[in-house]
């Protein structure tokens, strides 16, 4: 495969994850306005900084409000990270490769991109209707990978998609949990409070984790979460089954034997990073502290990303 399509392939699927998952993220506040007491306000600038943007929100706008926070991080096109920038980033990748894509697909991801498109973020929305248009944004990514599921062959173009859709949940994951670390951050006292459960369980809400993990947990700790979120193997959005399911993508399209080890440097990246996470307990987390373990987890998830785009979208022609 050509790497220019597999680069395509992999930042379409990175893309249409982010959409999905920055609609997630802004569902924690919406959630979380559902259950808190109507003394304590929403906050809002927690999402931004969980999601790195705050910086480049504090050079378009004044204050984190509700409107200008969801103003930046859904129809904002300075912002490459919006979910109009970040459907029409996918757009682009999947109109050059229409090739070694199914027309299902294209057809769904142009349509999905212009209804976002054309909604204009001017109009006075209720809290129910912003709340039913992220359920769109949601349902649209969630039908995007059930056609890729019915339509697609299971080759090299697949596994790159998958790699890519993994890498950005395991990474989004993190992050949803960073947000609880930054809301609470500035009241120190509200920890372990009625507000701080609230909290948590927007959290879980947010990332579609709350019926699955009462199934297997009786209550509601922040022990029981951090496990849950970050440590479980079954569960498709836990970091630890993220990055296991990128991790045997990658293998399958270099051929590799994942039981004989790495072959390059973005499995051994991988690999690492899997293997630390499959050895960590929750206590371990906790002991270094959540909000410094989800860091240096973004940070090795970058570097990933970093030595998958070396060995595969990056290569130089061979002088002769």
């Amino acid at each position: 495969m050509l790497s220019r399509v597999a680069s395509s392939v992999y930042w379409m699927h990175r893309y249409i994850e982010r959409a999905d998952n920055y609609a997630r993220f802004m569902s924690v506040n919406f959630n979380l306005a559902l259950d808190l007491p109507p003394n304590v306000n929403q906050q809002w600038e927690p999402l931004l900084t969980a999601t790195a943007d705050n910086q480049k929100f504090n050079k378009y706008y004044k204050q984190p409000t509700r409107e200008n926070v969801i103003q930046f991080m859904t129809f904002d096109k300075r912002n490459p990270n919006s979910i109009v920038s970040c459907l029409s980033y996918a757009r682009e990748n999947a109109r050059t490769i229409r090739e070694v894509i199914s027309k299902q697909m294209w057809e769904h991801l142009n349509n999905f991109y212009m209804m976002v498109r054309d909604t204009s973020p001017n109009q006075e929305w209720s809290q129910s209707q912003t709340q039913e248009f992220f359920m769109e944004i949601r349902n649209g990514t969630q039908l995007f990978y059930g056609i890729i599921d019915a339509t697609i062959t299971r080759n090299e173009a697949w596994h790159f998609g998958r790699l890519g859709r993994f890498l950005e949940r395991a990474d989004k994951t993190s992050r949803f949990l960073d947000v609880k670390y930054f809301t609470l951050l500035p009241d120190v006292g509200a920890v372990g409070t009625t507000i701080d459960l609230m909290i948590w369980s927007a959290v879980l809400r947010s990332v579609s984790a709350y019926n699955m993990h009462r199934q297997r947990h009786r209550s509601l700790t922040p022990s029981s979460i951090v496990e849950f979120l970050i440590l479980d193997k079954m569960f498709p959005r836990a970091v630890s089954h993220c990055i296991r399911q990128a991790e045997l993508s990658l293998y399958e399209i270099s051929g590799n034997n994942i039981t004989s080890g790495f072959g390059n440097s973005a499995e051994r990246s991988l690999s690492k990073l899997r293997s630390d996470i499959e050895f960590t307990e929750t206590a371990d987390i906790f002991k270094v502290g959540l909000h410094q373990y989800l860091d240096n987890f973004q940070t090795r998830t970058n570097e990933a990303g970093e030595a998958i785009f070396e060995t595969y979208f990056d290569l130089k022609p061979v002088e002769v």
